[in-house]
């Protein structure tokens, strides 16, 4: 049974030493955190998270050539000069398979760095939602990070961590404690489904789910980029069964 979860809608909602001794899950549902659980089950070796550009470039040039890849995006746009950007359907095992991805984001790789301080720090999406879940079950100290959109409270995201709220009281039965922005990432959820999807009772589509991410920030950019098949990947619910792990002593994120 955990005796803390906690939801920080904005990385900036953390205060210095809370995330110590803990399990974090950063959450960027559009799209970092999807787009990390799709390089690494395609086969990819590791993901490099980074905050600037910049940094990118000199992290790939230090390694084989052959061996990198540069992902990423800055306000929804691929990188000039990166081999990919930050659309998950990209990163194919036919393109990243036993590859390096040094990868860069707008919000995504910030929220990691915010959550280093966490004894665990995992990476999750929808698709990959019910491994998380697992793994959370029987965690004493939980918090959910939300990477957000420029600042702004992400719809995607606080709908993510409000899922994870409701089935974890729902697993293990009760919560010792959990801080208010938890107890309302939780009816955001609730409220957004119709009984008894919402609770799990029902499967819930992922054209149901596409439509509550299109309404948030995060969503109408991509929209408005043409990157509405990114909202579609981000809805398919446990694609894949896996937890990606970020190292912050090597700056890896890797499989657990």
């Amino acid at each position: 049974m955990p005796r803390l979860l906690n939801v920080y809608a904005l990385p900036g909602l953390i205060d210095p030493g809370e995330l110590v001794g803990g399990t974090a899950v950063v959450i960027d549902v559009l799209r970092a955190s999807t787009t990390i659980v799709h390089a690494l089950c395609a086969g990819a070796r590791e993901v490099i998270p980074c905050e600037e550009v910049d940094e990118a470039w000199a992290l790939a040039a230090a390694l084989p050539t052959n061996d990198v890849l540069l992902g990423g995006e800055r306000k929804g746009i691929p990188i000039e000069g990166f081999d990919l950007g930050n659309s998950p359907e990209e990163y194919t095992p036919e393109r990243v398979n036993g590859r390096t991805i040094v990868f860069t984001t707008t919000n995504g790789t910030r929220a990691i760095k915010c959550a280093s301080e966490a004894r665990r720090v995992l990476i999750g999406g929808f698709v990959n939602v019910s491994a998380i879940l697992q793994e959370l079950i029987h965690t004493e100290q939980i918090h959910l990070v939300c990477a957000a959109t420029a600042g702004q409270i992400g719809r995607d995201d606080v709908l993510l961590a409000g899922m994870l709220v409701d089935r974890i009281m729902h697993e293990s039965g009760m919560i010792g404690r959990q801080n208010a922005q938890a107890i309302v990432a939780r009816e955001e959820w609730l409220a957004a489904f119709a009984v008894p999807t919402a609770i799990g009772g029902e499967r819930l589509e992922p054209h149901q789910l596409a439509d509550q991410l299109c309404k948030s920030p995060g969503g109408r950019n991509l929209t408005a980029i043409g990157h509405r098949a990114d909202i579609d990947a981000a809805a398919w619910i446990d694609r894949f069964d896996c937890v990606p792990v970020f190292d912050p002593e090597k700056n890896r994120i890797c499989l657990a």
